[in-house]
Parts: C-alpha cells; structure tokens; sequence
C-alpha cells in the first residue's frame, strides 16, 4: 500500500470518529432536553387570574390588599412585561397557583426563578416567593401555612436588607446563616436559588452567583457534629485571670488625703448676701484636678495564668447525617405571603424546573428587558422632570398674575 493511500485511509478514520463523538454528544443533549422537566411556568398574560386564587386571610381587620396586572410606570414591552403588582399601601397579600402536576426533587436539581420589581423604591416590604406541598388549602391559605421552600428579597429600612433562603423540615423554619443582600432600586431584577441532590445550594441574582455553599453547614437543620463534654468541668484550682495587682506597688503617702471637691477659688460672696438671713457664705465645690480617684495597685502579667479555659468537645449521639436534606416529597404550589407598608411591588416570570439550560434562557429574556427598561426609565424620569418644571412655571405665572390684579385693585381704590 502506497504512503498516499496510508493517508488518504487514515483521514476517512478520523472523520468517522468526528462524526461518531458529534452524533453521541447530540444523542446526549437530546437525552438532557427530553428528560428535563419545568414544573411551572408564569409570564402572567390576560388569563392569568384563571390560574391563581386569591386570598384573604386579614379579611376581618381589611388589611387584605388587591393585586393588579401591570409593567408599571416603565418597561421594555407594555404587554410582555405585565405581572403581579401590589396597588394599596400598608396591606397584606397572599395569592397562590397550582402546578401542573405533584413533583419531588428527588435525586435531581431544583431550579426556583422569578423576577421582581421594586418600582415604588421600596421603605418595608417582602418580595419573595413560597414553595408548599400538596397540603395547601389555597383559598384559606395564611402567613402559618406550611411551607417547603422561602427565597427571595426581603426589605425594611436599612436594618432589614436580606435575601430569604428558607428550608423547612419537620414542622421548623429554618433560615440560611449567611447574609445575602438583595436589589433595593426601582428596576426589575432576577433571583434564582439552585438546589442540588449533593446537598450543596446556589443562589444567583441577575445571573451572579452570590452565595453557595452546604445545606448542613448553612443551616442549623441538623444537630451539631460536636458538642461540649457534659462530663468535663474547669478545675477548681484554673487560673484564668491574665493580670494581678502587682504585691510589690504600694500606695503613695497622702494619697487619700486629696479631696475629691475643692472650694472654687474664683467664687466669691454676692454683694447681697446677708449672714443673718442667708447663712454663712461658702463658695460652691468643684472638681479637684490634683484628685486622682481611689488608688488602684498596677498590673502585672500573673505568673500562675493557665490561658482560658477550652471546654473540650465529644461527638453529639443526636447527630445523624442525613443525605436527603434536599429533597422533598411533594411539591404543588407556588404562593405569594408578604406585607407591604408602600405598594407597587411588580413580581413576573416565575419559573420551577430541573433545566438549567430553561432559567438560562429565560435570563437572557431578562437580560433584554433589562436594557429596554433602562431607557424607558431614563424617558420616564425626563418626562417627569419637564412635567414638574412645567408647573412650577404655571404655579409662578398665576401667581404673578394674582399680585397683578391686587396691585390693579389697589390703583382703582
């Protein structure tokens, strides 16, 4: 076989393998898009009142708010950026929607994204999502309602500037130990909380990753690994003070004989005192500043310091690791359960799935709405401010006008 031929037969090979791993990589993909699944989906269009139910727990003292359908006062698209707006001050709101079907996230990841929006530039307010099991009764459901999963942004004041990441599990709340700082301006932003079978978690806003880390080590789900001896104590003769009076100091001679108050030397008697109705005269106290206060011996390093004691540690028998803090049985509802003292909240694109490759496009989407809404900001904020110049012009055109006419008045008079 000529050297020619070698070659031409090698290049048919190599070809053949290209080909080979390309279609794998495919059937792989293919494999990832049948396979992966969104459980919900919420873009909130005209109809969206058909699929979620309203609820009124504060009915009795009407602190129930209503919800609106709006994109607010600027947007990138009028229709496409419509969602749900909180429209009365100082109300709560509580609104859910059922999934299409039960699911558990069992074994797989769970994806939980949603934009929102603080237009009203939010004072005291939540603008985060609950994830509850099938047990939910929607229309009375409550601030107690049992829930699987909390997260997003909760506001009040600048002590209150947090984002939730909120597990449940048997019958206890419990919240992520780290701090997590949410968007407080007026434009539109995206959350997303990523939880994996490996117990590990993410949680990324406006596609920055701003925490992640161990479901165990970030919660107190379970008991510690390790807790204090109950068996040991600090022996009676431990010395744990760092310093002592030093023996050898002693206190100066007529130390205690300083006054604390001396008579001020710059008084004198009031030329209208009279002794015999007043007394007699003594100029007011003050502060001696030769005082030096009680003596204290000085300190020394004390020989007989041991450091500070360390209560040793012994493993918890309470402690049992547990592989499945993940995972839950049964989730079926998406809910809204928030107090609002200013309103105008706008919450939009709610999206549950185990595809990354899904929230990643919806991202993107956001990504274009985003640059959109900027400009129609900027415009809004422009058309405000000529808006406000116009009637402060008007405001001091009648008013020039009024100091006329009185002016006239008085000529005629």
């Amino acid at each position: 076989v000529s050297t020619q031929s070698t070659g031409c037969l090698l290049l048919i090979v190599e070809r053949q393998m290209r080909a080979s791993t390309l279609i794998f990589a495919l059937l792989i993909s293919s494999i990832a898009l049948v396979t992966a699944e969104v459980y919900f989906a919420e873009t909130f269009d005209k109809n969206w009142e058909s699929r979620w139910v309203k609820a009124y727990p504060k009915k009795a003292e009407n602190a129930d708010g209503e919800w609106g359908w709006s994109a607010g006062k600027f947007y990138n698209d009028a229709e496409k950026d419509k969602g749900l707006q909180t429209t009365q001050d100082a109300k709560f709101y509580t609104i859910s929607a059922e999934f299409p079907k039960e699911f558990s996230n069992r074994g797989k990841d769970l994806i939980i994204q949603y934009t929102v929006k603080f237009e009203q530039n939010i004072d005291c307010g939540g603008g985060y999502l609950k994830i509850y099991p099938a047990s939910l009764d929607q229309e009375n459901m409550n601030s107690e309602s049992e829930y699987n999963i909390m997260f997003g942004p909760d506001i009040c004041g600048s002590s209150t500037r947090r984002v939730h990441v909120i597990f449940s599990h048997n019958g206890k709340n419990h919240l992520i130990k780290k701090e997590i700082r949410p968007e407080t301006d007026e434009f539109t932003h995206i959350y997303r909380l990523v939880v994996k079978p490996d117990n590990t978690y993410e949680v990324y806003i406006d596609g920055d990753k701003k925490e992640s880390g161990s479901l165990e080590e970030d919660w107190d789900i379970l008991p510690p690994k390790q807790i204090k001896d109950p068996n040991a104590h600090k022996p009676s003769d431990w010395v744990d003070e760092k310093e002592i009076a030093d023996p050898e100091d002693k206190k100066p001679e007529g130390w205690d004989d300083i006054p604390a108050e001396i008579p001020d030397p710059e008084a004198s008697k009031p030329d209208d005192w009279d002794e015999d109705l007043d007394g007699e005269w003594e100029a007011p106290q003050i502060p001696n500043p030769e005082y030096k206060g009680a003596w204290k011996a000085k300190q020394i390093p004390n020989p007989a310091y041991k450091g500070e004691w360390v209560h040793p540690l012994v493993d918890n028998p309470d402690y049992h690791p547990n592989a499945n803090l993940y995972a839950y049985d049964s989730f079926k509802y998406v809910g809204i359960d928030i107090w609002q003292v200013k309103s105008g909240t706008i919450f939009d694109n709610i999206l549950i799935t185990d595809s990354e490759e899904k929230a990643d496009k919806w991202l993107a989407e956001w990504e274009v709405q985003k640059e959109g809404e900027k400009k129609a900001h900027d415009k809004h904020k422009e058309e405000e401010r000529k808006k406000a110049e116009a009637e402060k012009a008007s405001e001091a055109s009648e008013e020039a006008e009024e100091e006329t006419d009185t002016e006239n008045d008085k000529d005629e008079l």
